[in-house]
């Protein structure tokens, strides 16, 4: 039986493989405010830069610096030994690869959502899937019994590239905040930009903190909200009416749920407009988007700011 793909993670970090390093902590100057809120009955969390710490501040389709695609892209073709299916072509296997697969992501970019003002979302599973498409032509093979079908195999791929590609770990104090909210009663999800591999992403990082139950057990698979699923990432307004809605027909109002997130403008800002709660995460300069304006107009200013993750108890009164 193929193995999934939390179950495919924990496969590659057995192996010891060598991954790029998490950023370098450089601290936020802030000063929180953490007085209690009333009435709250769930809570969301944005997830690169706010639950994970990411190189580069957010998860990247395609890295600025040459050498970090290069050594990316080269180490997936090795991986899944699909050099031997591509079109031989002057120059590297990375670089034609490089080709091919911008040229996928612009396609997919190229959607609409339908609704002006809406970002349209790239799912990077899809993304390999059509790549391997390409290489099935050349009789590209896998080890179905290990990766899947089709799809499965496109999802870990897609995990491998990414890994690849940009560091991460779980931010300070992550793991027991989510555990204290579990224990308080509190329902969790994730509103973020996010693909099919950022929970189990997420659980590999959370692990280093210590002992955790399956990522369905702390975030409710039902209230989850994924930009790759809603096909719009952030600021588009799409996203949060999805999040919301889910709540709502839960019976649980937007002014019920507060939303964690290191940003404002393309995030918090949206949430607040739909009438959720919104504290913003100023640890570190890395991911943090925040301006003395937003944090000075009434319409983006988020309702309370933490320093650290396990703050968020205190605003709840856990």
């Amino acid at each position: 039986m193929a193995k999934s793909l939390l179950e495919y993670a924990e496969w590659l970090a057995e192996r010891n493989l060598r991954w790029p390093a998490p950023p370098a902590l450089e601290t936020a100057k802030a000063t929180p405010y953490i007085k209690p809120l009333t009435g709250i009955r769930a809570v969301t969390w944005n997830v690169y830069g706010t639950l994970l710490r990411i190189a580069d501040g957010d998860l990247l389709f395609q890295h600025p610096q040459a050498i970090r695609m290069e050594i990316a892209l080269d180490k997936t073709i090795q991986e899944f030994n699909m050099w031997n299916s591509m079109t031989r072509k002057p120059g590297k296997p990375w670089e034609y690869m490089q080709q091919k697969y911008l040229k996928v992501v612009e396609d997919l970019k190229m959607a609409s959502s339908g609704r002006k003002g809406d970002v349209t979302e790239v799912n990077s599973a899809e993304v390999w899937k059509k790549l391997v498409s390409m290489l099935d032509k050349k009789d590209y093979e896998y080890d179905t019994s290990l990766y899947g079908d089709m799809d499965e195999f496109s999802e870990k791929v897609a995990y491998f590239f990414h890994s690849s590609l940009q560091g991460v770990e779980a931010s300070e104090g992550a793991l027991d905040a989510l555990l204290s909210l579990q224990s308080g009663g509190l329902r969790q999800a994730v509103v973020t930009d996010g693909q099919p591999f950022t929970l189990a992403q997420l659980h590999r990082a959370l692990l280093a903190q210590g002992r955790l139950p399956s990522p369905d057990a702390l975030f409710s698979p039902s209230l989850n909200t994924f930009s790759y699923v809603e096909g719009v990432r952030k600021p588009s307004k799409t996203l949060f009416l999805r999040a919301v809605d889910r709540f709502v027909k839960l019976g649980i109002e937007p002014e019920q749920v507060l939303h964690v997130s290191s940003r404002v403008k393309d995030d918090l800002a949206v949430a607040k407009s739909l009438g959720m709660r919104t504290a913003l995460y100023a640890a570190e300069k890395l991911g943090l988007q925040v301006s003395g304006e937003e944090l000075k107009d009434p319409a983006t200013k988020p309702d309370r700011l933490i320093t650290k993750l396990t703050q968020v108890r205190d605003i709840l009164g856990i």
